[in-house]
């Protein structure tokens, strides 16, 4: 027999073998891979729930549907386990004791709105109607007494019901800003934030919210009716054949308003006098108040950017449901408004040679002006910002005037 061939024979026997054991290894090696796939299959599903499931606990947390910065302040909280952390709180008065039946009742908060009033003891008959109104209607009430005086507010069968919160001298922004921050108010529904001289004979706060609710308005005022003492802006005029308005027409005096209006005051517009703010529409709204600007002024120009989208569908004045505004000079009120002072404090100004309300009008007149000045300069420095209402104003201005052309 031929050697050489025998040999390539025996060669081709290894080789045989040697890739039989091969497919082998590898047929032996299929349950391992499936096993370790599987494996990895379950510890992304794992970590993705996780994930999920945090996701969720940050969106109970958040009233506001805004993401939270917990990240950010994680560090500070560090030493407390997640789960017992609060965010938020509200105005709900609490019993200092309860019965033993009553402690297990969880205190469960829904379609709760708050009504927040500057107050001053001269307009104690107007708020009392104005409270009577709004307190059985599922409202929280919290006064802001400017003038210091509370106890006087006793004798009132509700004055026990409402939170009462004193500083002497100070605008209803100025109390917003401190009293309502939006992780307080988080739990109501709408923030009612008004002036004292608001007649309320033909207004019904559950109406009222109806019909915010089934139009939309995440910004809102009561229309005025056409004999108020004080009308500031022809849109807040009560229209007596409607149930609402967004905008108003008007071709006489500086101010043109048509169909091609896209802003303030001829749409998207509501005065300071009696604003009401959506839970949404007041957390930008709260942080567009400037802390050290307390008297408000230029700001009902610039609320339609807190409207959660399209100014002129989400802002408008309730016609249904109006009120009379009396036009009494009180302390922070619409921001044209003045202050009130007792006749000491008058005597002694005029003995001074002050006139505070000419002095209140000149600080208001300079704090628009500064407003206006930190507007621009935002917008300036903010290059990602995009104003969400220029091109849509300018369009609709184009195709007015082509409108106007073809007719």
């Amino acid at each position: 027999m031929n050697p050489i061939k025998s040999w390539r024979s025996l060669m081709r026997k290894k080789s045989g073998l040697s890739d039989g054991g091969k497919s082998s290894f590898k047929i032996k090696q299929l349950p391992f891979m499936a096993f370790v796939f599987a494996v990895m299959l379950f510890i992304v599903y794992r970590t993705t729930m996780y994930q999920y499931q945090q996701e969720e606990i940050d969106r109970k947390w958040n009233f506001w549907g805004e993401s939270k910065a917990y990240s950010s302040s994680f560090g500070k909280l560090r030493g407390l386990p997640r789960g017992i952390i609060h965010a938020n709180s509200d105005l709900e008065l609490r019993p200092l004791w309860l019965r033993s039946a009553s402690r297990s009742k969880l205190s469960v908060y829904s379609n709760r709105n708050l009504l927040a009033v500057p107050v001053g003891i001269k307009q104690k008959q107007n708020v009392d109607a104005m409270v009577k109104k709004f307190l059985p209607e599922n409202f929280t009430i919290i006064l802001f007494h400017y003038d210091g005086n509370v106890n006087e507010w006793e004798n009132l069968a509700w004055s026990s019901k409402a939170i009462h919160i004193v500083a002497q001298n100070q605008t209803k922004w100025w109390f917003a800003k401190r009293f309502l921050h939006p992780d307080i108010v988080s739990v109501y529904d709408y923030i009612f934030l008004w002036d004292e001289d608001l007649g309320v004979e033909h207004f019904s706060p559950s109406r009222y919210v109806r019909i915010v609710k089934e139009e939309g308005l995440e910004i809102s005022q009561p229309a005025l009716d056409p004999n108020s003492t004080e009308i500031h802006h022809r849109i807040t005029i009560r229209a007596r054949t409607k149930k609402f308005h967004r905008r108003v027409y008007e071709r006489r005096g500086s101010t043109k308003c048509s169909d091609a209006s896209e802003g303030p005051p001829c749409t998207g517009f509501v005065e300071g006098m009696a604003p009401v703010f959506s839970r949404s529409a007041w957390y930008c709204t709260w942080h567009l108040i400037q802390n050290d600007l307390v008297h408000g002024w230029g700001m009902d120009m610039k609320l339609g950017y807190c409207a959660q989208g399209d100014r002129t569908r989400n802002v408008g004045v309730v016609d249904r449901e109006y009120v009379v505004h009396k036009g009494i000079q009180t302390l922070g009120g619409s921001g044209h408004d003045t202050t009130k002072v007792s006749k000491l404090k008058k005597t002694t100004t005029q003995r001074q040679g002050i006139d505070v309300r000419s002095e209140i009008r000149r600080q208001s007149t300079w704090e628009l002006e500064i407003f206006k000045e930190r507007w621009n300069q935002a917008v300036a420095d903010d290059k990602h910002w995009v104003d969400p209402f220029k091109g849509s104003e300018q369009r609709r201005r184009r195709r007015w005037r082509g409108i106007q052309h073809s007719s």
